[in-house]
């Protein structure tokens, strides 16, 4: 009898976890190459719109315009004020994001990079990700639980595709929106739908980003001691520029209470600065400016302090985008500089600063040390690894998404689990 019932048993367990596998399987690749579809898609019309404003330099003057067409298509789509953090809050509740999101963001990012404003698209992959999954998960008639779990999906998927890190996306996805926390279920088809993304995006002509990190030096105490000190320095720009960022949103609405008045000034100031600073190596993402670090270790010692001033010009005026590559970009300005002065390498610098700044501004040093490892080849990895937990340390409870959940103390094993806001 004992024997039956255990036989019964594992032939549940059997049937319990294969059927588990199939699903979240085929769930995984379904999120995964339609965001691997899409995500593609809004790679290529950003590089191209890129490519365009950097032939023909006067589109910078109409960012203004620009900026007025976003607010529009943002209150027609009716998703205004709506970003990365509902997202986040989507994956904890049961509010759903807005399909129409999905476009608006889409849009809206891909002519705030033709005119010159000074954002990402990783962060508007996150956005992607959410509303995309989140109309799958209505098409699919999922339940509440399994919606969210392909909104992780989602999420990882897009940054795939776009950024070309498949096990770096699929971790940031996990880790990201509640620190501390991971939903063991969601590994798999993450996983899976991260990969799937990356592998449609490869197929489609999206090629991801790497960074040509070389003669990197053993480990030893003269060099550690030199990253050590730019990992803390990272930990207090990512403070800066976190408040720098809320700061500078809460004061453009304060003082300029409408949206389309807000968003022309904005994109006046940007027109400004750009003229003040002579090139246009601010505006867009700036991957060239964090390629030409690693090719030639040609850097800027005030290139981080700008890029924050122009990034957090852009974001809080209602420009589209995201702040991911800017915060690569004043990881490396940064890093790059400060390995100048210390005698270090330019490029392990960067490479240096780049996971300092991310782990520090998004509260996710295991994301971080993922990335470093796709980014760079491998190469500098336990260099990258001290900067990145020494930031996410030192950078205290700031973060880029108010709406991030954060469980537990950073100082002690105490369960705090409250947002950063």
């Amino acid at each position: 009898m004992r024997i039956g019932n255990s036989m019964t048993r594992v032939m549940k367990c059997i049937a319990d976890y294969g059927t588990a596998f199939f699903r979240w399987l085929s769930l995984g690749l379904i999120v995964g190459a339609v965001s691997g579809a899409i995500g593609s898609l809004f790679a290529i019309s950003i590089n191209y719109v890129t490519d365009m404003r950097e032939e023909h330099g006067w589109l910078i003057l109409l960012l203004p315009l620009g900026g007025l067409a976003v607010t529009a298509i943002y209150k027609l789509c009716r998703v205004t004020g709506m970003g990365t953090n509902d997202v986040f809050v989507s994956v904890c509740t049961e509010k759903k994001v807005s399909y129409l999101l999905a476009p608006a963001v889409f849009i809206g990012s891909v002519i705030t990079h033709l005119f010159g404003g000074s954002a990402g698209r990783e962060g508007a992959a996150l956005q992607l990700g959410g509303s995309v999954a989140s109309l799958l998960g209505s098409i699919l008639r999922l339940n509440e639980k399994t919606r969210h779990i392909i909104t992780m999906c989602g999420m990882g998927a897009f940054f795939s595709a776009l950024f070309g890190t498949p096990v770096g996306a699929c971790v940031f996805a996990l880790e990201v929106v509640s620190v501390g926390h991971f939903c063991s279920a969601a590994f798999f088809p993450a996983l899976v739908s991260c990969v799937s993304a990356f592998g449609v995006s490869s197929l489609l002509g999206v090629h991801p980003e790497r960074f040509l990190l070389v003669d990197v030096p053993g480990l030893n105490f003269n060099i550690t001691w030199r990253v050590a000190v730019i990992a803390v320095a990272g930990a207090f720009v990512s403070i800066l520029f976190c408040n720098i960022m809320q700061l500078s949103e809460r004061l453009f609405k304060r003082f300029i209470g409408n949206d389309y008045l807000r968003v022309f000034v904005g994109g006046v100031i940007i027109i400004v600065l750009t003229w003040i600073v002579g090139n246009q190596d601010y505006n867009g993402g700036g991957i060239g400016v964090i390629d030409r670090i690693f090719k030639d270790g040609s850097v800027r010692y005030e290139a981080f302090l700008l890029k924050i001033i122009f990034t957090a010009v852009t974001m809080s005026v209602g420009f589209k985008g995201g702040e991911i590559v800017p915060t690569f970009f004043i990881g490396a300005t940064m890093g790059g500089s400060l390995a100048v002065l210390l005698g270090l390498n330019p490029a392990l610098g960067a490479a240096v600063g780049m996971a300092a700044l991310f782990s520090g501004v998004t509260n996710c040093p295991l994301a971080t040390i993922v990335l470093c490892v796709e980014l760079f080849s491998g190469q500098g990895f336990i260099y990258c690894a001290l900067a990145s937990v020494t930031s996410f340390l030192l950078s205290g409870h700031v973060s880029l998404y108010t709406k991030q959940r954060q469980i537990y103390s950073k100082l002690t094993e105490d369960i705090i689990d409250t947002c950063v806001e």
